[in-house]
């Protein structure tokens, strides 16, 4: 492709128009005949590595300022904005043969994706899949490095999704890629938001700021329908927006009820037919489906669609393989105030015993320790914020909830086992730094099995 089709710049001299057969944004990756889009970064500034970039065969370069090389140069206000649009015209605009679904908001976005994914499937609609925990193209599973990947690896994504069959994909959409500039040029069928709290704040500064930039995705101009969660406060200037917006959590729209999931008045998967625990999974399931509803797509029957969906891993997942007390994982556990009231809702009236750590350090931890010490029997910090979570239960002011503080995973699983009984919960969170290094999820599942084992619990 010619660099004069990728970019709307005008180049001179006309010898400038150069052949581009590859995009990069790390030097590392050029071959021969790629455009190197030389971006300013936090740690790195990509102008400085232009010269190796020419050295391993880049024929253009995407700038800010003008440097002293013999390739094309195409000067941009932005060069991490210009990737996105370049990368879509490179890879034939994929987005615009297939049904995109973007999911952003602080929680609920990982399992919204894989339950709108299953729905559609069940729909006969082939269905991609990017997230948190995994990608998955043409029914083919991958890991990914980041929740939503840069603009160029994106579209890329987009056309191997096209290739292999797939006709629709949900993603999942972070606050970073919004105003990184990575899902820019997608054209969007449907944004869903799922509710939107404080996080992140080391990132963009304020909760304003992080707000601002996860409703970013409504207002872009190619998404054509919103869902929204209803319930939530900070997400209702949507409902004020030129476009279709669909609501969800409260009536007209599916809600979560003593019965399962409702939609005026009739029930639309009853509630012994809820594949997942939690009410805040149960306004999951209700955007999943509001979001079926935006495409134009129906199911006779949505139970039937996810009677053989799991949990996540480490989405309130059960742990399987170990004797003694129920041992559940949620990762969400102790990174939000929000995401852990939601957890604990999850096993109110039982004995519950919860290891936390990993937590923010930015957030508010007398709302988490009020959580805690109202609804668990004990709580066993770890390193390296469990010690400010226990001291945070302790000045709550519950004498009914027991705190230690452990050293490590290990000895908190060891702690747990010695109080639990037959009918107590254990719940833990691997956001604490003790899993960190596990990006694989299953191998976090057989240490956590492993160390229940050993300790006897």
């Amino acid at each position: 492709m010619r660099l004069g089709e990728l970019v709307d710049v005008p180049l001179t001299p006309p010898a400038a128009d150069v052949e581009i057969t590859g995009l990069a944004f790390d030097n590392r990756a050029v071959e021969p005949g790629t455009l190197f889009f030389c971006v300013p970064g936090f740690t790195r500034d990509g102008h400085d590595y232009a010269a190796d970039a020419i050295a391993r065969g880049a024929a253009a370069l995407v700038v800010e300022r003008e440097l002293d090389v013999d390739v094309p140069q195409v000067r941009v206000p932005s060069a991490r904005a210009a990737m996105a649009p370049v990368a879509a015209r490179f890879c034939g605009d994929p987005t615009a043969r297939l049904t995109v679904v973007g999911v952003t908001g602080t929680n609920g976005k990982t399992t919204s994706c894989f339950l709108i994914r299953e729905l559609l499937e069940a729909g006969g609609i082939p269905t991609a899949l990017l997230g948190t925990v995994k990608s998955v193209v043409g029914g083919r599973e991958a890991p990914l490095e980041r929740t939503t990947p840069e603009a160029i690896e994106l579209q890329r994504a987009f056309a191997a999704m096209l290739d292999a069959g797939d006709r629709a994909c949900a993603m999942e959409v972070s606050s970073h890629a919004l105003e990184l500039h990575r899902v820019d040029a997608i054209h969007w069928s449907v944004a869903v938001f799922t509710n939107l709290y404080r996080e992140h704040l080391d990132w963009h500064g304020s909760a304003e700021r992080y707000a601002a930039d996860k409703l970013r995705l409504a207002r872009l101009e190619e998404v054509e329908t919103v869902v929204a969660n209803a319930r939530d406060p900070r997400l209702a200037g949507l409902f004020e927006l030129p476009k279709r917006v669909l609501a969800f959590g409260r009536a007209p729209g599916f809600e979560p009820s003593a019965e399962g999931i409702v939609r005026e008045g009739a029930t639309v998967i009853p509630a012994e037919r809820v594949p997942l625990l939690g009410t805040h999974n149960l306004l999951n399931v209700c955007a999943a489906l509001a979001a079926l509803e935006a495409l134009g797509v129906e199911l006779p029957d949505p139970a039937a669609a996810l009677e053989d969906f799991e949990p996540l891993p480490h989405r309130l997942e059960p742990v399987a393989g170990t004797p003694g007390p129920a041992l559940w994982v949620n990762d969400s556990i102790s990174t939000t105030p929000e995401s852990t009231m939601a957890a604990l809702e999850a096993f109110r009236g039982r004995p519950l015993i919860v290891i936390a750590g990993g937590f923010d350090r930015r957030q508010d931890y007398g709302e988490l320790g009020r959580a805690l010490a109202e609804s668990a029997r004990v709580v066993i910090g770890v390193p390296d914020t469990g010690g400010r979570i226990v001291q945070a239960v302790r000045e709550a002011g519950a004498s009914d909830c027991r705190t230690y503080e452990a050293a490590d995973l290990a000895e908190a699983v060891a702690i747990a086992a010695r109080h639990a009984g037959p009918d107590s919960v254990v719940l833990l969170s691997p956001a604490a730094p003790s899993f960190g290094a596990y990006r694989d999820f299953e191998a976090r599942g057989r240490h956590f099995r492993e160390l229940a084992l050993a300790s006897g619990g």
